[in-house]
């Protein structure tokens, strides 16, 4: 198979994998906009992920041009659900902290054996 034609199934497979894991197991007291604005986020974080950028708060902020408090909002749901890892790494200034994220290594394990079934 053609690596172009790879990269769209593993793209479609991840937009299915997410859509699962959002959509049918809803967190309490979840609102439905906040799964939708959830799936979202990781449609946007894959691209970027797969783009090499990094994910921190400012990038995704640039990107989607949400504030800095409704990108938080639902970044700190995906890190719940464990479909993002957190670290705290230095800024892009060097003097203080950013929280970076990836993709966790439980959903990329379940996106492989999805995409390869």
């Amino acid at each position: 198979m053609t690596r172009a034609l790879t990269t769209q199934w593993r793209n479609l497979a991840f937009s299915g994998l997410i859509l699962h894991e959002i959509l049918d197991h809803p967190l309490e007291d979840e609102t439905p906009q906040a799964r939708l604005k959830q799936v979202g986020m990781m449609t946007i974080l894959y691209s970027m992920n797969q783009a090499h950028q990094k994910l921190t708060l400012s990038s995704i902020m640039e990107i989607t041009a949400l504030t800095r408090t409704g990108v938080k909002e639902t970044v700190d749901l995906l890190v719940k659900r464990g479909m993002l890892d957190e670290t705290i790494v230095k800024n892009s200034m060097g003097r203080g902290t950013a929280r970076q994220f990836s993709i966790s290594e439980a959903l990329l394990a379940k996106l492989s054996s999805f995409a390869a079934g």
